[in-house]
């Protein structure tokens, strides 16, 4: 027993001293930095073909990408107390670079496609709150706070692009946005608390994640929004104080067309 902790803190130390960030997790002890770059890119495609329906330049377009591909990686570590890894791993950085310039170069054939950037967004989406929850476990959170982080890991990139567009973000008015997210990131903490930490289960909850947020996409579902009654007043938009009446109409006390005297019989 001493002698397998002896090795486990003898990895972590190799793994610090090498200089390449350490992303790993419960796959079958296998690294998963090949799916954190895949989603890293797929995001980031989505951020910039976003940038590019907001007709935005080519350094808007790859500000974008960066940010949606590396924004909800870098949010679940923050939340974790850890070193935001993607921002010192260059294949990451690569990827979303990468991102920006297939959105900015193919923005004529990629905008043909309905719904790319949708679609895009939502294998992220899948990738994302795989690793998010798997990473969170492999630092000992809790299955709860496992999956929170899952599904922030997720919708973190998306929220972040909405913000900067000055749109309300799609996890506050897409029904199925941040709820696929969570089904994906807790079919992650029950196959952990199962011991069904094998690849094809990690999987099937990513799986699970894009088929739900495509039905969404194609059905266009989405919860009950909180909209006004007809009678209801919107303090927001409506001015309550009576609109005064137009110069020179005919008043309560009997005033003619001008308005300058009594009417004569």
């Amino acid at each position: 027993m001493f002698h397998l902790l002896a090795l486990h803190e003898l990895q972590l130390a190799v793994s610090g001293l090498s200089g390449t960030p350490r992303i790993l997790t419960a796959l079958d002890g296998r690294p998963i930095t090949i799916i954190t770059i895949v989603g890293a890119f797929v995001f980031g495609i989505s951020g910039g073909l976003a940038a590019v329906r907001s007709r935005l330049d080519i350094f808007g377009v790859m500000v974008l990408a960066a940010t949606v591909g590396l924004a909800g990686g870098i949010l679940r570590d923050v939340l974790l107390g850890q070193r935001a890894t993607s921002l010192f791993d260059w294949r990451v950085i690569s990827a979303v670079v990468a991102a920006g310039l297939v959105a900015f170069i193919g923005r004529d054939v990629l905008s043909k496609w309905r719904d790319s950037m949708e679609i895009f967004d939502a294998v992220g989406l899948s990738l994302f709150c795989v690793i998010g929850a798997s990473l969170a476990l492999e630092v000992h959170a809790g299955p709860v706070p496992a999956a929170i982080l899952g599904t922030v890991t997720g919708v973190g990139g998306g929220v972040v692009r909405d913000v900067v567009l000055n749109r309300v973000p799609a996890v506050l008015r897409e029904g199925l946005y941040a709820i696929p997210a969570l089904v994906g990131a807790s079919i992650v903490v029950i196959g952990h608390e199962l011991r069904q930490d094998h690849l094809w289960w990690y999987g099937m909850a990513a799986l699970t994640c894009l088929v739900i947020r495509l039905i969404g996409i194609h059905y266009q579902i989405n919860l009950p929004v909180a909209a006004l009654g007809r009678r209801a007043t919107d303090p927001f938009t409506t001015d309550p104080s009576p609109a005064a009446p137009p110069t020179g109409e005919t008043g309560a006390a009997g005033t003619g067309s001008s308005g300058t005297g009594p009417l004569e019989s």
